[in-house]
């Protein structure tokens, strides 16, 4: 009987898999920055910088995590984007019309479901193409956030948003509850971050060892053999629609506070970014495979790599550029290493054939 492996060969392994190559790439680009970068990483501006690059990536960071169920389960949620912006008119047209912005925080939270059971119905129980579906909302729904506030911003002056509400946004937790001051990063950290964090540890949990998901790999995988295994395909795929939409109306919230303005472009290209972390964390374009420490480190590497060329003074088009280049390498890099695994396999098995055909060579 085999032994469980031992921890430094799970290591080896796990070193050895995509989630490895990421780790490798992401301490050179932290090596490159710092040497291009002197306040990268080292002193009180480097303390400062690592806390910039959550800060301004953090609402991102904290729909990639949803998008990874999407993906996994074999679907895709174009409009997350338009559903933050949209969330963030909600609570400032709201505001501005006098409504408590606690109110107004629930009433986005509420149009995120909406948007969620509305995307759930035409994918999980129509059948239409989530591409399509989302693509939809993406357009649809960013024109419904420019129709409300109609090219104003709102939020500032006389619509200025409420002292704690802005601070949730811009001050450090350490400042808002008086405590955490000692400790270097964490006594500047938002509480975005903190969030950030705790759901990054429910999600890693939920996909890793439970039975949601599981089956969210199983659909991902086979739809039709998920459902002839008496698997509830609709009703996941509606779940994992409206989480999608809710995670994303959540992160509009937080951005709206983080920005203390909100505008009908507010979050406006941002899927690009979301989906190009989550394939290059390993997730599959096809759906059934990925982790969310692959995720998680894909969502450093993309952060590091957009301060890095943002301390080195490089064009925000630019960044885009390489985030679309990253998109595509995530995409081909995968496909090519598993089919050289396959091929690999195919041609040991050929060999391992002719030897058995062949026989021993006979002793002289």
């Amino acid at each position: 009987m085999d032994s469980a492996p031992t921890l430094t060969q799970r290591i080896a392994t796990r070193l050895r898999s995509w989630e490895g190559l990421l780790l490798l790439i992401l301490l050179v680009v932290v090596v490159l920055n710092t040497v291009f970068a002197p306040n990268y990483l080292f002193g009180d501006l480097g303390n400062q910088n690592q806390v910039n690059l959550w800060w301004i990536g953090i609402e991102k960071a904290i729909v990639v995590l949803a998008m990874a169920f999407v993906i996994i389960n074999g679907e895709i949620d174009l409009s997350v984007a338009s559903v933050m912006g949209l969330s963030a008119v909600v609570v400032a047209i709201l505001w501005e019309q006098g409504v408590a912005i606690e109110i107004g925080i629930l009433v986005a939270l509420l149009v995120g479901l909406a948007i969620g059971l509305f995307n759930g119905f035409w994918v999980a129980i129509v059948g239409l193409p989530s591409l399509v579906v989302t693509l939809a909302g993406l357009i649809g729904i960013r024109g419904l956030a420019f129709m409300l506030i109609e090219g104003r911003s709102v939020g500032n002056g006389e619509t200025a948003f409420p002292t704690w509400f802005e601070d949730m946004g811009q001050q450090p937790v350490s400042d808002l509850m008086g405590f955490l001051g000692s400790i270097p990063f964490i006594d500047r950290a938002p509480f975005a971050l903190f969030l950030y964090f705790g759901l990054l540890l429910l999600a890693g949990v939920v996909l890793g060892r439970s039975g949601f998901g599981r089956r969210n790999y199983v659909i991902g995988s086979n739809k039709d053999v998920a459902l002839y295994s008496g698997v509830g395909v609709v009703r996941h795929k509606m779940t994992i629609m409206v989480i999608s939409s809710v995670i994303a109306a959540l992160a509009g919230v937080l951005l709206a506070s983080h920005l203390g303005a909100v505008r009908g472009s507010t979050a406006f290209g941002w899927e690009l970014d979301i989906i190009t972390i989550v394939l290059l964390g390993g997730v599959s374009i096809f759906g059934g495979s990925g982790t969310m420490l692959g995720v998680f480190l894909s969502t450093m590497l993309v952060l590091n790599i957009r301060n890095g060329l943002g301390l080195s003074n490089v064009p925000g088009h630019t960044q885009t550029g390489v985030v679309g280049l990253l998109l595509i390498l995530s995409v081909l890099l995968p496909n090519m290493m598993e089919s050289y695994r396959g091929w690999a396999r195919r041609r040991s098995l050929a060999r391992a054939a002719r030897a058995s055909r062949d026989g021993p060579l006979p002793r002289s």
